[in-house]
């Protein structure tokens, strides 16, 4: 590969494995903050060795939260003529992960200095689907309106509509209007960003509904990739979340942001590695070694890989 920020992707890759495996050993324990530590520690050690100057855009947290990845978290070598952002979950589905259930995974884009929104900590307001809906949904619609549009534009009836909703007391109102409808939505305890990666692939017709905003950032990169849709809006929990997100973004803080503005050109890649079974198997033990599983998606090719590495014991 000839891209600059496309040929370092085995180096990221190898960061991604140590934490997916790293959070495995304690998969299943019922420990999901033990795990999320093992993930993030084993993330920042790897990083830390390539000789790229890595800025956190997209991190854990703030920097009084460490040991989480906190943004502006400078890593790697710091003379490097090569500056990298990164938005990263070194474990994606934490609770997951405590009770071994599905899409449990480290997530991270790679991308050109300047590229990824560095999204403050708080919700948002996302719908995400194929490339067959872009342009036709819109936040500001209703939820009875962009269903109803779902439906002529996949020439399908509300009863056969796929919709991923995460099962949580602010989808309420959602949740009813959808089933008022004829939609039965799927509901999930967590795992959005694999959600909207399935919606992008047309495995199931959309992502709707309120998650976290820094989780946005990365499925809207990996969703672009993929020529789906991403559109987010930013909710806030508390005058406080208000405030902070007014910080760094200004008057930014009430726009309806795409794939395009969330993740700048096409110079970047994501990866995600599989913890638990899902959209990506997860870490396998045995006497002869572990196997992890990755996904690797190319934002200027649009190439996917889906890779298996073997990790002796030897």
């Amino acid at each position: 590969m000839t891209n600059s920020i496309a040929s370092t992707y085995e180096d990221f890759l190898l960061a991604s494995e140590n934490a997916a495996i790293s959070a495995a050993t304690v998969r299943g324990k019922g420990d999901g903050k033990l795990a999320d530590k093992l993930a993030t520690d084993s993330l920042r050690t790897s990083l830390n060795r390539l000789n790229h100057q890595i800025r956190v855009v997209i991190g854990e947290g703030e920097r009084d939260e460490a040991p989480m990845l906190y943004i502006n978290e400078l890593l790697g070598s710091a003379t490097s003529n090569l500056n990298l952002d990164l938005a990263v979950d070194p474990l994606e589905c934490t609770t997951n992960c405590a009770q071994n259930l599905p899409n449990s995974m480290c997530v991270m884009v790679i991308a050109k200095q300047d590229s990824l929104l560095s999204a403050p900590d708080t919700y948002m307001m996302k719908i995400c689907g194929s490339s067959k809906l872009k342009g036709h949904l819109s936040i500001n619609y209703s939820t009875i309106k962009n269903l109803q549009i779902c439906c002529d534009k996949l020439n399908k009836k509300p009863e056969e509509l796929k919709i991923v909703v995460m099962d949580r007391e602010r989808h309420l109102n959602i949740i009813n209007d959808m089933r008022s409808f004829g939609v039965n939505p799927i509901l999930i305890t967590d795992g959005d960003v694999s959600a909207g990666i399935e919606a992008a692939e047309g495995k199931i017709d959309l992502l709707y509904g309120i998650g976290a905003a820094p989780e946005g950032v990365i499925t809207a990169a990996a969703v672009k990739a993929l020529n789906g849709f991403f559109l987010g809006k930013l909710v806030f929990q508390s005058d406080e979340f208000l405030d902070r997100s007014k910080k760094m973004l200004g008057e930014d803080i009430h726009k309806i942001w795409s794939e395009n503005e969330l993740c700048i050109g096409d110079d970047y890649f994501f990866i995600a590695s599989g913890v638990c079974d899902g959209w990506i198997p997860g870490v396998k033990f045995s006497s002869v070694g572990v196997e992890v599983f990755s996904k690797v998606i190319f934002g200027k090719s649009k190439k996917i890989h889906l890779i298996n590495n073997i990790y002796s014991n030897e």
